[in-house]
């Protein structure tokens, strides 16, 4: 049995099986892990998650998707009134959209298995992987009630997670604030400071403000050693170091998308040259 882990899709139906075809990978046998951002930018959102589910229902445990920051804004437009973006709509309208809706969140945020941990994003240096695993099953069984708190959260994500720390004698705002914390790490953290402060920057290693660090490389960080396979940066591309690997090629952005076989460290990459128009 061999384990597979895609990068991000963002809606590239198409892409997603040319590369398929290009694995030796077998349903029957083998694990396929994905890790986020399975719609927006591309032109088959729709089709990406009719698959996702379908094969999840076909591979069972060995199948395996974690969310990432655009799946959540599909399930914030869901939750939410306001307007929806063009390319998600399909998903709002199809008949089977509410089913697929309620299984996409429920996938974790995090996912360890035979010494590999996989998200989305990223980890606060501070956390363990074990810790990580506890912040990401509470808030996972927040975002599954699909009820006020989690639309709370899906809603005010951004502010919670990103403003600075403060003695918050609100104890339901504090509780939100932390699991809002959690949530960013796993589908939005790419950088931040020693002191765990985000930063707001999206591009790459050569253009790194001062004091900002990739969450990989804060000295110290508590799950050093372990291995670590994620996408989300796409300005950072296929990175391989210090037991890290982001798989994010850029397929969004005529790049490609990219599978990583964790077996023998073997990488194949499927271009997408329509993405770039």
């Amino acid at each position: 049995m061999a384990t597979f882990v895609l990068g991000d899709i963002h809606g590239w139906a198409s892409v997603l099986h040319q590369l398929l075809e290009r694995l030796p990978f077998d349903p029957r046998r083998d694990r396929l892990w994905l890790v986020g951002d399975l719609v927006h930018r591309g032109p088959d959102s729709l089709g990406v998650l009719r698959w996702a589910r379908r094969m999840h229902e076909e591979m069972g445990e060995r199948f395996v998707v974690v969310l990432g920051n655009h799946d959540l804004k599909l399930l914030a437009e869901a939750a939410l009134p306001g307007k929806r973006r063009r390319d998600l709509r399909p998903i709002h309208a199809a008949d089977d959209g509410a089913a697929l809706l309620d299984w996409l969140r429920r996938r974790p945020l995090i996912h360890e298995e035979d010494g590999a941990v996989l998200v989305h994003a990223g980890l606060w240096p501070s956390w363990t992987v074990a810790d990580a695993l506890a912040a990401g099953a509470e808030v996972s069984e927040v975002l599954a009630a699909n009820d006020v708190r989690s639309r709370r959260l899906l809603a005010d994500l951004l502010p919670l997670a990103t403003a600075p720390e403060r003695g918050d004698s609100n104890d339901s705002q504090a509780e939100l604030r932390r699991l809002a914390r959690a949530l960013y790490a796993f589908t939005y953290l790419r950088t931040c400071t020693d002191g765990e402060r985000p930063c707001d920057f999206s591009g790459g290693l050569d253009d790194l403000p001062p004091g900002c660090l990739p969450w990989f490389t804060v000295p110290g960080r508590r799950s050093a050693g372990e291995k670590v396979v994620f996408g989300h940066w796409a300005a950072l591309g296929i990175h391989r170091s210090d037991g890290v690997t982001c798989l994010d090629a850029g397929c969004a952005w005529g790049g490609a998308l990219a599978a990583l076989c964790l077996d023998d460290g073997t990488l194949v990459q499927e271009p997408n040259p329509a993405s770039g128009r």
